[in-house]
């Protein structure tokens, strides 16, 4: 008896799920890398709004003073007009491993960059960069070649538009590129005494929840017809 198409898919469907291993992110075995996120490029960025994405990729950077984690930073001909990387991200790494490239497009293709990461001795790397479908996903790709575990931060990599951006991301997710948003990759990691602050910080949403929960339970009353709400 020969199967239909249909039932073949599902069968081959419910046979990767069934050996699907859950890949958790581990900060003792992670690199973060900081690509081309310069403020000149910052202006190509049309698939965030400015103001979201510029805390995104302050954001990024601080994930790894966060879960103290090797970090990494480069920039494409920041003498030009792609321009230097914000005072802010710089300022959060001072000591830092900084490759200024001068030519290469895919920071993996530049030497020194590569050595970079490779003394790191980490095989899980958590990068985001500008533009998402070259800076991002051509190290990314790369990475993945070179046999490294490769988590992109989608909210801090930013491009013309939204169809580049899906364009890119379906390319990485095809080749096994973990792509996460920054609340998702930091809560891979528990610890809420590290990561509540953090996000107290760097997403105003969860301070809200975090901080009307705390004034509740340190002042608050409940009031007519509250009781029954939950």
């Amino acid at each position: 008896m020969k199967l239909s198409s249909q039932v073949l898919a599902a069968l081959a469907a419910f046979s990767v799920v069934k050996g699907y291993t859950f890949d958790r992110l581990n900060k003792t075995d992670a690199v973060l890398l900081v690509v081309d996120q310069q403020i000149g490029l910052s202006e190509l960025v049309r698939d965030y709004d400015p103001t979201v994405f510029r805390q995104s990729i302050i954001a990024h950077a601080a994930m790894g003073n966060l879960f103290s984690l090797p970090t990494i930073l480069t920039t494409s001909a920041d003498n030009g007009p792609n321009g230097p990387l914000p005072s802010e991200i710089t300022s959060l790494h001072p000591n830092a491993t900084f490759i200024h490239r001068q030519g290469e497009v895919n920071a993996w293709d530049n030497a020194d960059f590569r050595a970079a990461v490779e003394a790191t001795g980490k095989k899980q790397v958590i990068l985001a960069g500008i533009v998402t479908e070259v800076c991002t996903a051509f190290l990314a790709l790369s990475l993945v070649e070179a046999g490294y575990d490769v988590w992109a931060n989608t909210d801090a990599s930013g491009t013309f538009n939204d169809k580049l951006a899906a364009d890119a991301n379906r390319r990485m997710e095809q080749a096994g590129v973990h792509l996460m948003g920054m609340f998702g990759i930091v809560r891979n990691t528990p610890g809420s005494a590290e990561v509540l602050p953090f996000l107290d910080t760097y997403l105003v949403p969860y301070s809200l929840v975090t901080r009307a929960h705390r004034y509740a339970i340190q002042n608050g009353t409940l009031v007519a017809g509250e009781v029954d709400t939950l």
